[in-house]
């Protein structure tokens, strides 16, 4: 995979800006909140631990007038032209997947990317905590639709493609984490028959102290 590339501390606080401005426009406000006080060395996020797809789920329906959208594991250079596609990426997350060896895969059109998200296969370690990842088994992480792409429901449509494309390999448990205050998300994993295992709580102060607990285990 493509080595990371390492940005300076302007483009860092540019991107915190932008990032903050765009939850709160896409109706995000508490996570809008959460990365505010996260710049001033305050981090609290609340999380769920999910089960995607815990019953076969039916394929999402694109709203688009052309439905030529090709499903691909995108290549190296694939990968490495996302970190400049966009002012509103999280380009540390998309360093750290390919770093880590994660696999992008994502829908196409015309030669564009419209949308794409990560899979990782092995462990996972979020904020300090490690999840276990058993060989059939695998974490879905960084779903991100283009903002020329927005509205066509592309996003629970890739994610209903990644089902599939797992199932093949012979892996059938697939886990995410939703952020407690990104509502958006969670209606969508919803509608694809995802269910909530667990209710974390992670709480984070000047980047020094750092407390994980458990709130809620679901039924």
């Amino acid at each position: 995979m493509p080595q990371a590339i390492a940005h300076n501390g302007k483009n860092k606080s540019s991107y915190s800006l932008s990032v903050i401005w765009n939850t709160i426009r896409h109706g995000l406000f508490f996570q809008g909140l959460r990365h505010a006080l996260a710049k001033i060395g305050i981090d609290i996020m609340p999380y769920y631990w999910v089960a995607e797809e815990v019953r076969p789920s039916d394929k999402p329906v694109l709203r688009s007038e052309s439905d030529d959208f090709e499903f691909t594991s995108l290549n190296e250079a694939q990968v490495q032209s996302l970190l400049n596609a966009s002012d509103h990426l999280n380009q540390e997350k998309i360093n750290i997947s390919i770093a880590d060896g994660q696999e992008c895969i994502g829908l196409i059109q015309n030669g564009t990317v419209a949308a794409y998200m990560f899979i990782k296969y092995d462990d996972l370690t979020f904020k300090n905590k490690l999840f276990r990842i058993n060989s059939d088994e695998a974490y879905l992480l960084n779903m991100y639709t283009f903002d020329d792409f927005r509205g066509k429901n592309l996003a629970p449509y890739l994610r209903y493609l990644s089902y599939r494309y797992l199932n093949d390999k012979g892996i059938h448990k697939k886990y995410s984490i939703s952020n407690y205050f990104n509502k958006s998300a969670i209606r969508f994993k919803e509608k694809l028959n995802s269910r909530h295992l667990k209710l974390y709580m992670n709480i984070e102060l000047f980047k020094k102290f750092q407390w994980h607990f458990m709130l809620r285990r679901f039924k």
